[in-house]
């Protein structure tokens, strides 16, 4: 077989992002996916395309985060055209909710801010009564809550099942159950190498979260990722009540209301706890009290990907042209830049102009 145009390694929400978007490029490319034995973060994705605040105090960061919310409502229509389902895409805005008048003040810094670095993005602050007049069962613990028309959320499991199904409608190569433990050169391309064989490309991208560090060592590239853990508790299907995304409460297209999430520094356990789901609750029930008495049916948690800063890293290796690396947390918020964007670049072997400052060389420590 002729080596691939592209190697993805890594089938999560990242990897098969760049995949589709490389594939409907004309690229023909293989997707490496390990399976669900993976540390899958779209597991644990609140599933938010949150752009109020992101990014601020790192103005390339906002304004990636921001092209990529506007990208989002042509990137979900495109998908959701080439597989026909719905994924659960809607942008009715997204409200953080306050409890005091110190965390309003808060929010009205992070407009500044925003504003300051350049963010075009309309930021309002809502009193308690225009948060009730949107919302009748607000809690009487919320004070308010600051308000942006851009914020939207998505199905993060149907996000990823699209991705993976357009990517083999288009006719790319999906491998589940391919662990891959060692890339080499070999021509001018490379074979990622797992217990059952070895894949060839001209081009590969890494793309594999957690999964990516070790590997990214083989092809001169650093990757200085680690694990965040994120608890989310599910209620039973509910009658509509909240047509917002939100920071912390969020109900799906089938009813049911998810409580999350947490951000916990726990290694690689991806476990629950009753105290973290509990506090999820409480929280839940201070803004809207009627979910004291929903009907938990699960939770779970898992691990997000990391960075020392918390940026994205897109990188080509300097070493090894042709070996890029591509991680974020942010796997739904940017997935349409590396849909639409990334994944065609380097289907092209290069990345966009627009995320060259994104490298890993900014962890590196001088010392005169």
């Amino acid at each position: 077989m002729e080596p691939f145009d592209l190697i993805v390694v890594g089938g999560g929400l990242v990897g098969a992002a760049l995949a589709w978007g490389a594939q409907t490029a004309g690229a023909n490319v293989v997707l490496l996916d390990e399976g669900d034995q993976a540390h899958r973060a779209a597991r644990g994705n609140f599933g938010l395309v949150w752009l109020q605040g992101k990014g601020v105090g790192t103005p390339p960061y906002m304004q990636l985060s921001l092209h990529a919310g506007r990208m989002w409502p042509g990137f979900a229509a495109r998908l959701s055209n080439a597989v026909s389902f719905d994924i659960g895409w809607r942008q009715p805005g997204g409200l953080q909710f306050c409890f005091s008048e110190a965390e309003l003040d808060k929010r009205r810094d992070v407009i500044a801010r925003t504003q300051a670095d350049g963010g075009d993005i309309d930021i309002s602050i809502l009193d308690r009564a225009d948060l009730r007049a949107l919302l009748p069962g607000i809690g009487d613990e919320v004070v308010g809550a600051s308000f942006s028309s851009l914020d939207g959320h998505v199905n993060p499991l149907y996000l990823l099942r699209a991705l993976q199904q357009g990517f083999q409608d288009a006719g790319g190569r999906y491998r589940p159950g391919f662990r891959v433990e060692h890339i080499a050169k070999e021509g001018d391309g490379f074979k990622a190498v797992s217990p059952t064989g070895g894949v060839a490309g001209r081009r590969i991208a890494l793309a594999a979260g957690l999964g990516a560090a070790n590997l990214a060592r083989h092809v001169g590239l650093s990757m200085p990722v680690k694990p965040e853990r994120g608890q989310i508790v599910v209620t039973e299907r509910i009658k509509p009540f909240l047509p917002f995304a939100t920071n912390c409460i969020r109900q799906s297209v089938e009813g049911t209301v998810l409580l999350g999430s947490s951000h916990e520094d726990r290694g690689f356990d991806d476990e629950t706890d009753v105290p973290t789901a509990a506090a999820l609750c409480r929280t839940a029930a201070r803004v809207f009290p009627a979910l004291a008495e929903a009907t938990v049916v699960r939770s779970w948690g898992s691990l997000r990907v990391m960075t020392p800063d918390g940026r994205p890293i897109y990188e080509e290796s300097a070493r090894f042209p042709g070996a890029f690396a591509v991680t974020c947390h942010s796997g739904v918020t940017l997935a349409s830049v590396h849909a639409l964007e990334i994944g065609p670049s380097l289907a092209k072997g290069q990345l966009p102009e627009h995320v060259s400052s994104f490298t890993s060389g900014r962890f590196d420590v001088h010392q005169g």
